[in-house]
């Protein structure tokens, strides 16, 4: 879908791609997936969004139990793969770093959060689109649940996780940025920034489930309040749609477990 100007003209691709903040390529992209891998990714991600504790052995089952979906364990797994899906519960591994890349230690150990900007934390989520899909990352303040920045990408390269930092700090700085081992937050181009505004930089350890908890629920609330109702058709669509929808969430939709204050409320004090 072309963007338009007041006059009803279309706004150039390049000029398109610069106010989304992402390669040109990005806006022509279009995954090289089997449109029946798509319909299942999207049902999966019905299932781990409403159920983030289940492997790849009971969401193939509930694919055929829900979605009358048939598709075989290793077809599952690999589709989780491609989609970054992990299921939330202990176990050896829960990630999986880029072997040349540097992990960092987990610093959150009983550490009570007690106010803004003490412990950002971030992730990667799939988001469907009509005939294929793109990924969210997003910046969250953990004491008060605010979303500092977010991006969306064609896939899952460290350059728009790196966009949405740098995007981030322009706001404010963190004493702790928390994320798991993925190889976008270990990359260099990622750890660098970090490194050259003095943050401390904490890393999910192996065996800890609920370490990006905050950022879990962000991604439920998003997909049911938003994504799943608007069924956006391309990255465009969706970019136009979190655009309005991210600002609601920061200034207007109270939080329970804020004590039914908004995140905006409490982040900025």
């Amino acid at each position: 879908m072309l963007l338009v100007d007041k006059d009803g003209s279309s706004v150039p691709i390049s000029t398109q791609a610069k106010l989304l903040g992402v390669s040109r390529s990005s806006i022509y992209y279009a995954p090289r997936v089997d449109p029946e891998d798509v319909k299942i990714m999207h049902a999966l991600d019905g299932l781990y969004t409403k159920r983030p504790y289940y492997g790849s052995r009971r969401l193939q089952l509930a694919l055929e139990d829900d979605y009358g979906l048939r598709a075989c364990r290793e077809r599952v797994q690999r589709l989780m793969r491609l989609m970054g899906l992990e299921a939330i519960y202990p176990k050896k591994h829960t990630s999986a770093p880029h072997p040349g890349h540097k992990i960092y230690p987990y610093l959150l150990r009983n550490m009570p959060i007690i106010r803004p900007n003490q412990v950002w934390g971030t992730d990667i989520t799939y988001v469907p689109l009509e005939d294929g899909f793109c990924y969210l990352t997003a910046i969250i303040d953990w004491f008060s649940r605010y979303v500092l920045a977010w991006e969306l990408s064609a896939t899952m390269e460290t350059a728009f996780c790196a966009r949405a930092l740098r995007s981030a700090l322009q706001k404010a700085r963190p004493d702790i940025h928390n994320s798991d081992q993925g190889a976008q937050f270990t990359a260099e181009e990622y750890v660098s920034i970090l490194e050259a505004n003095t943050v401390q930089i904490s890393m999910d350890g192996r065996g800890r489930c609920l370490d990006n908890i905050f950022t879990e629920r962000l991604w439920r609330t998003v997909k049911y309040e938003d994504i799943y109702l608007k069924r956006y058709r391309t990255i465009t669509e969706a970019y136009d749609g979190l655009t309005e929808y991210l600002p609601f969430y920061n200034s207007e939709r109270r939080h329970q477990s804020l004590g039914y204050q908004t995140p905006e409320a409490i982040y900025l004090g």
